[in-house]
């Protein structure tokens, strides 16, 4: 405490000393032209502000420009909060090299070649005339020069403050930004975080009838999945103890065919339309969680920052979830957490490469790794995927930064070595297209509930009462790749992963939901990779469809704490049922407020079963009545494929010939008439041509062949036609004895013949 008095009394005693000089200040982020600059938001806790990099793969970028008033004539003192982004290694030379130009002019000086850390560069004095002058970023490299504020000050002495405890006054100050921040709320729900945990929960929660406040620092939605760092979303979704969890989330997930998919595949503009659609919820969009104010055990508020324009605001609620990733919400609150210390994973930065139709060039970077096309995996099919990956025991809150950019340095030294080291000749004509400068980070913080999920929860199938998200990714964690360790032990970037495949990939494994609020922060929810979870149970948790259905639950419950005025654990020990109850929704159910009745729409989607939606063709929705292969009595060795597309439900099965196996499909008719049996089958080359099939009705029985080999107008051949009586059973029996080939069965069908 008597460090925080000082440092503000210090402060103070700045700002009062640089109160009379004439002053300019501007943060980069708010420049009106961002040019080819991008807008860096994730590294806000550990250096103070958003920044402006010059992310142009080598290639230097568009000026970012704004128009300042200066308020006199004078002598002007500029300074630049800037780094040089390679200097915590000792490399040299600085890659993020730019000039500050004003109305105009370029200054001597080069900014982003001094100061491993965030610091003020001194750019010398300048005679300005008072009115409107112009300032410019011009990057000199395209490789990652970043500026987070620029100050102009007659008085020429003065230093702006580089103490963060200092700073963040002196920069409220000169931005004109009141100690009385506004409010916004008061919400029912207040979510921090756009990835697909924060989507589901604000959508989900919405749709329940809450008002719901969306924070998040990005100017998209989709967190790792979306066209920022493009991991495309994995983990099983509809489908276990309650299928219709998943359905929200299949309307924004992504259908990337790579990870790295591109940028159309991640549909950015899609999962902002779908969440502007709701009326409940309040998207705010480029928005950087802060800080909070407690009231008591509970969160009565956050403050966020805009990162375009640095104001802050205040947004209070009732409920909280954190979907931070990190934890931030819960960090800040003193919640309980953990953190692994040793065998962490780490980050990605992913990245893409092209042909171009002639030979193209690429700058030498000394300052990057020293890599020959040994030191990694070479980046096949045009892309360098989720195992680019460092920083596995590193500071991963910290030392964020350092990550990343230890990343960058692992990228452009691979491309260096592909066009200008022993790969050139092979690559001649390939060119950088795509490196994600925004991490995809793995593990972090872990809030603690009051269930703390384990391996040998999930190994063993432990059920509990309230298991109801299923996580169906195996048990997936990295490590380094020993092969490619060697190098760099410190820092290695190249991962592998290590799976334990014990989980139950069809029907998943039930995530309680005590792993997603806070044991002793009485109203702050999580979803995503930050639950109540230990180290290697986050190996199957921490997947993106998997932290999306996280967040459907977790809305659907802040929606009975509305309701109930009640706790996240009181949900649990006395509402649990009513939970149960709305997860049995369609996804696309809703109800205006948490106590309005709940309407179900047209177009919500059907009911998936236990083992998810059908990768085939749906039974259910096919026509006639259908029995699907699954459905059978089998007897004797089938085996299950998938491979020939166009089955009926999840697959087929196929047995040798004369092997004595048989497939029995009993069809009970909804209704008497006449009625055409059909037998659904993929013709091949190695199928039997005379497959036996004997159809019974009471004690008729009729026996056909069929060919299994020739080729099909439509999915299925048609048996025969028959007479049925509503309710009597239809016996179809296909048998291996005297085929002469694979016998193959899919699904048969009786289809009413008009």
């Amino acid at each position: 405490m008597p460090f925080r008095l000082s440092c503000s009394l210090l402060a103070v005693l700045i700002l009062g000393a640089l109160a009379p000089a004439a002053e300019v200040f501007v943060e980069a982020e708010s420049f009106a032209d961002h040019g080819g600059w991008k807008l860096d938001t994730q590294f806000v806790q550990q250096m103070g502000s958003p920044y402006l990099i010059a992310h142009g793969l080598g290639k230097p970028v568009d000026d970012a420009s704004v128009t300042v008033t200066i308020p006199e004539n004078g002598q002007y003192r500029v300074w630049v909060r800037t780094i040089d982004w390679v200097a915590r290694w000792n490399a040299k030379p600085s890659p993020g090299k730019f000039k500050l130009i004003v109305n105009g002019k370029p200054l001597d000086v080069t900014f982003g070649t001094e100061g491993a850390d965030w610091s003020w560069h001194d750019g010398g004095i300048l005679s300005l005339e008072a009115g409107e002058a112009e300032i410019r970023l011009h990057d000199e490299t395209g490789f990652d020069g970043r500026c987070d504020s620029v100050y102009l000050t007659t008085a020429l002495d003065a230093k702006p403050p580089a103490d963060p405890e200092m700073l963040l006054p002196w920069r409220r100050q000169q931005l004109g930004l009141s100690d009385k921040l506004p409010i916004r709320g008061a919400y029912d729900l207040v979510v921090v975080g756009g990835g697909y945990a924060g989507m589901g929960s604000a959508i989900s929660a919405a749709r329940m009838g809450c008002r719901v406040a969306f924070v998040q620092d990005r100017p998209v939605l989709g967190g790792n999945g979306s066209s920022e760092v493009r991991v495309w979303a994995m983990g099983n979704i509809r489908r276990g103890k309650y299928p219709r969890i998943g359905e929200m989330i299949e309307e924004f997930a992504d259908k990337a065919t790579k990870s790295p998919g591109t940028y159309e595949e991640f549909g950015d503009e899609l999962k902002e339309q779908i969440v502007r659609a709701e009326p409940n919820i309040d998207l705010m969009l480029n928005h950087h969680a802060m800080s909070v104010r407690m009231d008591g055990s509970k969160i009565a508020s956050i403050t966020a920052i805009d990162t375009r324009t640095g104001s802050d605001v205040e947004i209070t609620g009732d409920f909280f979830v954190d979907c931070t990733g990190h934890g931030w919400v819960g960090h800040w609150a003193s919640a309980d957490l953990d953190m692994t210390d040793a065998g962490r994973m780490g980050m990605s930065n992913m990245w893409a490469w092209d042909e171009a139709e002639s030979s193209t060039t690429f700058p030498d970077t000394p300052w990057a790794l020293d890599l020959k096309m040994e030191d990694f995996p070479y980046p096949r099919d045009h892309h360098g995927q989720w195992f680019w990956e460092s920083g596995f025991d590193k500071d991963a809150i910290g030392g964020a930064e350092a990550i990343r950019d230890w990343n960058l340095r692992a990228v452009f030294g691979a491309f260096n070595a592909m066009k200008n080291r022993d790969g050139a000749d092979q690559h001649k004509t390939a060119e950088l297209t795509w490196v994600a400068y925004i991490g995809g980070p793995r593990e972090s913080r872990r809030l603690l509930g009051d269930v703390v999920l384990t391996e040998e929860d999930i190994v063993t199938k432990r059920d509990f009462p309230d298991g109801c998200v299923p996580s169906t990714w195996s048990i997936d964690l990295h490590y380094p790749k020993k092969e490619y360790a060697d190098k760099f032990p410190d820092n290695p970037f190249i991962s592998v992963a290590v799976h334990d495949r014990r989980v139950d990939r069809s029907y998943g494994y039930p995530v309680p939901y005590r792993c997603f609020y806070s044991r002793n922060v009485d109203n702050l929810f999580m979803a995503g990779r930050n639950i109540s979870v230990t180290h290697q149970a986050l190996g199957t948790t921490r997947v993106m469809k998997t932290c999306g259905m996280m967040g459907e639950v977790v809305g659907k419950a802040a929606s009975i704490c509305t309701l109930n005025q009640c706790s996240p654990r009181d949900v649990y020990e006395e509402h649990l049922d009513e939970l149960l109850e709305l997860l049995e929704l369609p996804g696309k159910a809703r109800r205006s407020t948490p106590s309005a009745d709940i309407i179900i729409p047209d177009d919500a989607m059907q009911k998936a079963g236990p083992n998810g939606p059908p990768p085939g063709y749906n039974p259910a929705t096919m026509e006639g009545v259908v029995v699907d292969d699954s459905d059978a009595k089998l007897t004797g060795a089938w085996t299950e494929g998938s491979g020939l597309k166009g089955f009926v439900g999840y697959g087929y099965r196929y047995a040798s010939p004369n092997s004595d196996a048989t497939a029995t499909f009993t069809i009970r008719p909804k209704q008497s008439g006449k009625v055409e049996l059909r037998f659904y089958t993929h013709p091949h080359e190695n199928r039997s041509s005379k497959t036996p099939v004997t159809v019974r009705q009471g004690d008729v029985a009729r026996s056909y062949t069929i060919d299994q080999r020739a080729a099909l107008d439509a999915g299925w051949i048609v048996v025969e036609q028959l007479s049925v009586n509503e309710g009597q059973d239809v016996v179809v029996e296909l048998s291996t004895d005297s085929a002469d080939g694979f016998v193959h069965v899919d699904a048969v069908s009786l289809v009413e013949v008009k």
